[in-house]
């Protein structure tokens, strides 16, 4: 672990996972392109999916010496959102952000054996354990259907890049359907790439024409805070309420995870059996804990016979 990310060398090559600036001389994975992922700076090789390549250019970074392959290494998907991957090398294999879990269009990922897994452990906490995928459409359906009765428009809020498409998949099916500009575009992206989602009228367009007057209505857009002026606009104009996605919704003690009318616990990472799950199917020896919960996860990986440590500075020496 260095200031600049995870560096592994292997055969002589300085391999970076996830680097805040890509490296000049080394091998540099992006394993999505959510924004906590991407480098700022370009610099030597980036190896990343066709799909993280558009959407990192889309989002205002342009990745140069992209590849998409490199011998040696093989990408896995990670089920995180579209194009997200893990990296296999040298037996090793890391995670980057990962979701075990059928969403939608997104397959949840299939674990590849390995001696040293390097695993994300965002829900790393046995209190999140998230409910089926079926629960959670049975829960907004019924909700959507009574706030229509009522003729109530209906915001549903969740990430722009990963969760918003998966909401459009799974409640697309309701109208008149709107969405945030900033998510039309991104939908449109994935259209692309054959993701099969409903369209609708971004919500500039809708509200010049005056579309949203003629309720009730569904719009999907990113998960914001109830301050935010889109969202107190969408309420003051127009009664409408918000139901929000979020991992962070399953706890009581993150408050941050509650921030719309309705929270539904729905998340693109795995969930803590999930992790545990994964970690064994892996069969690793090793394995090292990063983004999360670091401390608490690895202790409940040790209870169960597992070496697990947090991934520090220089804890990967033995494995360069």
């Amino acid at each position: 672990m260095t200031k600049n990310g995870i560096l592994c060398e292997v055969n002589k090559n300085r391999v970076y996972l996830d680097p805040k600036n890509s490296d000049k001389s080394g091998i540099n994975f992006v394993s999505h392109a959510h924004a906590d992922h991407l480098p700022t700076k370009n610099g030597g090789t980036i190896l990343a999916s066709i799909e993280t390549n558009e959407i990192a250019n889309l989002r205002g970074f342009k990745m140069e010496n992209h590849v998409e392959s490199l011998e040696n290494f093989s990408l896995v998907d990670s089920g995180h959102i579209l194009g997200a991957k893990g990296l296999l090398f040298d037996d090793i294999f890391y995670t980057g952000d990962i979701c075990t879990r059928d969403r939608g269009f997104l397959q949840g990922a299939r674990i590849p054996k390995c001696k040293t897994l390097i695993t994300e452990c965002t829900f790393g906490l046995p209190e999140f354990v998230f409910p089926k995928m079926e629960e959670i459409q049975k829960q907004v359906n019924e909700l959507i259907s009574d706030l229509y009765g009522k003729g109530i428009p209906v915001i549903l809020m969740g990430y722009q890049l990963g969760k918003a498409q998966t909401i459009t998949q799974l409640f697309g099916h309701w109208g008149p359907l709107y969405f945030h500009d900033s998510v039309k575009e991104m939908n449109s992206l994935h259209q692309k790439f054959g993701v099969s989602l409903n369209d609708g009228i971004g919500h500039s367009e809708a509200e010049k024409n005056g579309l949203l007057d003629k309720k009730p209505w569904v719009m999907v857009a990113p998960l914001m805070s109830s301050k935010n002026k889109f969202i107190q606009d969408m309420k003051s104009k127009y009664g409408a309420v918000t139901i929000g996605f979020s991992g962070w919704a399953q706890s009581s003690r993150f408050s941050f995870g509650r921030r719309t009318d309705y929270s539904i616990p729905m998340s693109d990472h795995c969930d803590y059996n999930e992790l545990v799950e994964m970690v064994v199917q892996s069969g690793a020896e090793q394995v090292y804990t990063i983004h999360g919960f670091v401390d608490e996860f690895a202790q409940e990986l040790r209870k169960i016979g597992i070496p697990a440590q947090p991934l520090i500075e220089n804890s990967l020496d033995d494995f360069s």
